[in-house]
């Protein structure tokens, strides 16, 4: 079989590379542009950002001005030249109509039209050919049920559409629909969440069994479009639910796509396999290599997961054999079809459907605009062909127009190995790789906790285990950690679950100022032989508390979850940012502590040494109620301070099982001690304690500032200048400017605005609009807010919490009803019934610049909206306030951006990505201005603000010599 293979692969190969001479014609300036990219990277990449920023620009003006930008270096000189054609304001509208008639040349190449009435010729040109199609309507992403909707509503008009003029004469092939329409699930709804599986299948079969259900009516097939991984099993679970339904149990026109490039393909074909039996019907499935390879690394990468993907192309195609293999075996419950480009892989799948009596039951997809010889071989060898045929109008069509041309592009691909290269692969892939290694450490010992894969069953069912594990256990009773003593018979402070006050979580006993000197004292006793531990010894301390904090991660999480009201990947991602900092400070401490030689002169010492300065007062917030006390302690605890916890009132609990857990990973209980109770008595008795060194806060700015006053003076019995570490809040901006993606844009300012309810000091409450994109912009986050799910954090859908308490409730309502009075409420969300905190989000525009909306941290979900005509007048409103501590731009303008990079000084700003979530190690967190006081949390600088330095300098020389010079001669001696 395999000498058949590789000489149906040659023949094949040398179909493909049959073309007709197109020289200077424009489909020859298209593959000499390919050409280009695929032999120069740099250009590469230039020319797919052009691309993709092209169809937002909105003037002649702006496509030089972007020509001029993306070009002017590093391109093929005939690129080059209208690169400076462009400069000229004459030659600008000339310019831009010729590279917007090139670029839409190009995507019409790819693209059938911008509707099924535009698409139909080319549709029945390919049904004269004896070419099937199957159509997939191009958009942008789904922000909002609205669009949502829409989608839907395009589908319905597609299937009726296509089915009233199916073709010139009816089906090509007996028993096979002639219309076939693939549908993208995620744009059937716009909360698309792993994370909930239950929830978004309901929702979206809301949409989709209707589809379905008019499809059968017509007699037209429907396949389901495969995405990005992380929605895999999402996407198999809504498709399974909906063709059990009994409307369509035994309807066998439905199909989905299998993605060989993913390691688990031959498993997802045995559980499709399953699926067709219990139904009773078939399911065809397309076995394609991939499309978001690329897109995959970056998201495995920056979440430090192991990579979804084979990583090499041969492993790819050897995936797709063994999948071959599989989708035959399977027949008649599954019904195979191959879309590839790669002749090998067409060849083998052909002559084993030949072996195995199929040939006439499978069928082979290509491309639209792609492979045409190689297709027309294939039917030639008597095997059913068929395209996938994208419409859409071309800028919600360039996503999929790059993503084309990365394929074409690559040095591996199609385009490469049978236009520019003039060869192809006909050798069998190499046996499959074993799974990959689990990832070493970056560097310095230190790599990032991956946050939890909830779109992963097993994932989500231990959350849901711990959930239920934690909410057995309350209500908890929490006593202070003084020293080796379990404190209690102190009044207590009771802790209530937000979204059901009702639910009281425990009883926290409450420190007094007594309790604050019996563990200022404890911690000055313990200060001397923690802090002369090698700093080894310390950091293995800490290492041990990160990997006991792992594996208990879905335990804290869930106790957060009630706790503080934070949604699941909230949650999760505060217990990551513990460990993170747990395993980073461990490794800076050791970095930073190890002694330095200072100055090399003979008969002179010096050493350079950094120590400990003594006590830590920790203070801190409730809405990072594990990841920034773990924080402000491990930085106390890796560089040999002992530290007193004070957690805020509103989120005790936690902090008293990370103080439980330092101590079980080998923490002396005198060094690190837990005291909960009220800020204006246990908080400012440490604040103003002469037995306080530093001051780890991180709060509110008019908290923060009391801090810094009320630590400044030297009290009796004090023997150091109180250093104050001090992280205090944010009014953050965030500018889009017109050549935006708004898909990204809005996207990004939704979870950066009312993630977690808007209650983080990073969030976005400022969003500047510059120009023609305001009204776009403004009208598609209106509806995307009115989408949102607002609930309660248990449930995996939520996206917006409740606020932390009954007052922060009553505080930010008076923000939104002052609004309603001084400027104009664009969209509110919907908030449940019930007696939670719940605030809906909410969004105001034509706010004034001095409006306290405008001013103050709300810290709630209120987002104000401005329009600005220019990036001067953006950037003034972003810099227009005393805060600085995050800010945002989302702009393809290279000259835009390194402007914002200059100008917009913030402490932590973001290009083109949300404003919330920095990482440690990565980002560095803190701001300038009023927002805070100390170096960047998470950053190679935070360690040193509680240490001390000390310089040792000794005189070595002994009348007239010194060891150096005497090692020197004995050396030079032997």
């Amino acid at each position: 079989m395999e000498a058949e293979v590789e000489a149906l692969s040659r023949k094949l190969l040398e179909a493909a590379q049959r073309r007709e001479p197109i020289t200077l014609s424009p489909e020859w300036w298209q593959e000499q542009l390919l050409a280009w990219a695929t032999d120069d990277p740099a250009f590469r990449v230039k020319l797919l950002r052009f691309v993709d920023v092209l169809p937002s620009l909105r003037s002649a003006a702006a496509v030089a001005d972007h020509i001029r930008q993306y070009f002017r270096e590093d391109a093929p000189a005939i690129v080059h030249l209208g690169a400076e054609l462009s400069r000229p304001p004459f030659f600008r509208p000339v310019v831009s109509r010729l590279v917007r008639e090139s670029v839409f040349a190009m995507a019409h190449r790819f693209i059938a039209g911008a509707t099924p009435r535009e698409a139909a010729p080319r549709l029945r040109d390919l049904a004269r050919e004896g070419v099937g199609y199957t159509v997939d309507l191009l958009g942008e992403a789904t922000l909002s049920e609205a669009e949502a909707d829409a989608y839907a509503a395009r589908y319905r008009e597609l299937l009726q559409d296509l089915s009233q003029s199916p073709g010139p004469d009816g089906p090509l092939w007996r028993g096979v629909p002639a219309v076939n329409v693939s549908i993208k699930l995620s744009s059937l709804y716009s909360q698309f969440q792993p994370a909930a599986p239950e929830r978004v299948s309901e929702a979206v079969r809301g949409r989709l069994v209707p589809l379905l259900t008019l499809a059968r009516e017509r007699g037209a097939f429907v396949n389901v479009d495969m995405e990005q991984y992380v929605y895999k099993d999402l996407v198999r679970r809504v498709f399974a639910d909906a063709v059990r339904d009994p409307r369509l149990r035994d309807w066998p026109d439905a199909g989905i796509v299998v993605q060989a490039y993913l390691r688990g393909a031959e498993a997802d074909i045995d559980a499709l396999r399953v699926l067709a039996e219990s139904r009773g019907a078939p399911i065809t499935v397309r076995l394609v290599k991939g499309a978001y390879w690329e897109e995959e690394r970056i998201v495995a990468d920056q979440n430090e997961w192991p990579v979804p993907v084979y990583e090499e192309k041969e492993e790819t195609d050897a995936s797709f054999e063994r999948c071959t293999d599989r989708l035959l075996a399977a027949w008649p419950h599954l019904r195979a079809a191959f879309g590839t480009h790669n002749p090998r892989s067409i060849a083998q799948a052909m002559v084993k459907s030949r072996a195995a009596g199929l040939e006439r039951e499978v069928e082979f997809q290509t491309l639209f605009g792609m492979a045409e010889t190689l297709r027309a071989a294939v039917a030639e060898e008597g095997f059913r062909t068929r395209v996938y045929v994208p419409i859409g109008a071309v800028i919600p069509g360039m996503a999929y127009l790059v993503r084309r041309l990365l394929e074409n592009t690559s040095n591996q691909s199609w385009f490469a190995q049978t236009t520019l290269h003039g060869e192809g692969k006909a050798a069998p892939p190499p046996p499959p790789e074993p799974p990959p290694p689990p990832l070493a450490p970056r560097g310095a010992g230190f790599r990032n906790t991956p946050p939890a894969e909830f779109h992963k069953p097993a994932v989500r069912e231990e959350m849901q285990r711990a959930l239920a594990r934690v909410r057995a256990s309350f209500p908890l009773r929490q006593p202070l950690l003084l020293g080796g003593q379990r404190a209690s018979g102190r009044e207590e402070n009771e802790v209530r679950y937000p979204a059901d006050p009702s639910l009281l979580l425990g009883r926290v006993a409450r420190a007094s100022a007594e309790d604050a000197d019996r563990a200022v004292a404890s911690a000055r006793g313990a200060f001397g032989e923690w802090g002369r531990r090698p700093v080894r010894e310390r950091a293995e301390v800490l290492r041990r508390a990160a990997s006991i904090v792992e594996r208990r991660r879905f335990d804290l999480a869930a106790l957060m979850v009630y706790e503080s009201g934070k949604p699941w990947a909230e949650a999760d991602g505060d217990v990551v940012e513990a460990c993170d900092y747990l395993r980073y400070y461990a490794a800076e401490a050791e970095r930073l502590q190890e002694p330095q030689g200072m100055g090399r002169v003979l008969g002179e010492d010096n050493l350079y040494v950094r120590e400990p300065r003594g006590v830590a007062a920790v203070i801190a917030p409730w809405n990072f109620p594990l990841a920034i006390i773990t924080g402000m302690t491990a930085a106390a605890l890796a560089t040999g301070n002992s530290a007193i916890l004070k957690p805020a009132e509103q989120a005790p609990l936690i902090a008293g099982r990370l103080v439980e857990i330092l101590r079980e990973a080998g923490c002396p209980p005198e060094a690190v001690q837990y005291l909960p109770g009220r800020g204006e008595e246990a908080g400012r008795a440490l604040v103003e304690h002469p037995g306080v060194d530093v001051i780890a806060f991180t709060g509110s700015k008019d908290v923060g500032l009391s801090i810094v006053q009320a630590a400044a003076p030297v009290r009796p019995g004090q023997r150091s200048v109180k250093r104050v570490i001090a992280e205090m809040g944010g009014k953050n901006a965030v500018i889009v400017d017109e050549d935006a993606d708004l898909d990204q844009a809005v996207a990004g300012v939704v979870t950066s605005a009312f993630g977690y309810a808007g209650q983080k000091c990073s969030a976005c409450s400022r969003l500047i609009v510059v120009g023609s994109a305001y009204e776009e912009t403004a009208g598609r986050l209106a509806a995307a807010v009115e989408s949102l799910i607002v609930g309660p954090p248990h449930e995996p859908s939520t996206f917006v919490p409740p606020l932390i308490e009954a007052e922060a409730q009553a505080r930010v309502l008076r923000y939104v009803e002052e609004g309603r009075r001084t400027a104009r409420l664009l969209v509110q969300g919907r908030r449940p019934a019930g007696e939670g905190y719940y605030v809906a989000p909410a969004v105001f525009v034509d706010v004034q610049p001095h409006d306290a909306l405008a001013r103050d941290e709300i810290f709630g979900p209120v987002l104000t909206v401005f329009r600005a005509p220019d990036m001067d007048a953006a950037l003034a409103l972003a810099l227009d306030s005393e805060y600085a501590l995050t800010g945002g731009l989302y702009s393809r303008n290279p000259r835009n951006i390194e402007r914002v990079r200059r100008e917009f000084r913030v402490g932590n700003l973001y290009v083109n990505r949300k404003t919330t979530g920095a990482i440690v190690g990565r980002q560095p967190f803190g701001g300038l201005g009023l927002s805070g006081v100390g170096d960047k949390a998470g950053g190679p600088d935070y360690l040193l603000q509680f240490l001390e330095p000390r310089v040792i300098s000794e005189n070595t020389t002994r009348r007239g010599f010194a060891p150096e010079e005497a090692d020197k001669r004995r050396g030079a001696a032997l």
